[in-house]
């Protein structure tokens, strides 16, 4: 089933160029299907489930610095989908256990050159939405909500 994640404003890229008012993105199983307004993803799935959130969706962050400390690697890479970030270096995993928590949970384990997040037609569905403070509500990993802010 595809979801329609739409918001108050949707980036391609963050703060790069103008962000699409009232956007949204359509997801199908992991993959991004289309970007645009929420009326023009609306009409070209009509079928899709939707989730509407407040502030700024774009893509998912890469946690460039050590992970947040907690008990177990688990939770380590769970405080850092909880900031908006699907991807981390590869120097900050530096264990077996992170490493294997990073894979079970579909974050992506980048060497030294990280990537400029983007938001592209086919390319993985992972989304970031923050609020005006910055934030993070929720994040899609691969296109799974894996955090969600109550």
């Amino acid at each position: 089933m595809e979801t329609i994640h739409a918001a108050d404003e949707l980036w391609i890229s963050w703060h790069t160029g103008e962000p699409i008012k009232d956007g949204a993105v359509i997801v199908g199983r992991d993959r991004v299907g289309a970007v645009g307004t929420f009326a023009e993803m609306r009409e070209r799935a009509p079928d899709a489930r939707v989730r509407r959130w407040p502030g700024a969706l774009g893509p998912a962050l890469v946690h460039a610095g050590p992970l947040p400390d907690a008990p177990t690697p688990r939770e380590r890479i769970h405080a850092v989908l909880k900031l908006g970030a699907v991807a981390v270096l590869e120097e900050y995993v530096d264990t077996p256990e992170l490493r294997a928590a990073a894979e079970r949970n579909d974050v992506v384990v980048l060497g030294s050159a990280a990537r400029r997040p983007a938001l592209i037609q086919t390319g993985r569905a992972d989304l970031a939405v923050f609020t005006e403070d910055g934030a993070c509500i929720a994040t899609v990993c691969a296109g799974r909500l894996v955090h969600r802010r109550r």
